[in-house]
Order: structure tokens, then C-alpha cells, then sequence
């Protein structure tokens, strides 16, 4: 199984937060941050996936179920702008298919 905590204060510390940061970002408290670090605490469902989208990862790659970082943050995009990312990926799924 993965270390939940090391994997979060890797990607806190890539991306060069403090964990106090953190903590602001999501709305929990710096103690919070370093619990779930040294893994004596699991974060809530709820704060799991204010983590991922924090980091731009799936909650699925925080708790290790997945290996890869396969998320695509469109949250400030234009509707009309994810519709034509959506069709892009169901035509890139197609070609994808078809080969």
C-alpha cells in the first residue's frame, strides 16, 4: 500500500507550499496537514478531493490506486471550451481504437 503522507508532502513539496499554505488552500488547519504527512490521520472524503484538486491528481493516484496523474483541471474554462476538449478525447478514444 502507498504512504498516503509521503506521497502528499511530495507533491506539497513540488509545488512549494508551506503546509501552512495548504492548509489556506483547502480550509483545514496547518495540524491538519501534518497529520495526514505523518500518516497518524486519514483526511475526510470531502478533504480528499479539495487534495486532489489542489494538486491537479485524481483521488484514486492520492491513495495510491493508480500510478499515473490523470487529471485535466478545465475548471476555468468556458463551457463551450470543455465541450470541444470532451470531443477532442472521444475523437483521440476513437482513433485510439481503430488502430
Amino acid at each position: 500500500m502507498v504512504d498516503f503522507g509521503a506521497k502528499l508532502k511530495k507533491l506539497r513539496m513540488d509545488a512549494g507550499m508551506t503546509q501552512q499554505q495548504l492548509a489556506d488552500k483547502i480550509w483545514v488547519t496547518k495540524t491538519s496537514i501534518s497529520y495526514y504527512e505523518l500518516s497518524d490521520r486519514m483526511p475526510s472524503p470531502e478533504v480528499l478531493v479539495k487534495l486532489a484538486a489542489a494538486f491537479h491528481v485524481t483521488t484514486d493516484y492520492l491513495l495510491g490506486l493508480e500510478d499515473e496523474k490523470k487529471y485535466l483541471d478545465v475548471s476555468d474554462l468556458p463551457a463551450e471550451d470543455i465541450a470541444l476538449l470532451e470531443q477532442m478525447v472521444d475523437r483521440l478514444r476513437k482513433l485510439r481504437r481503430d488502430e
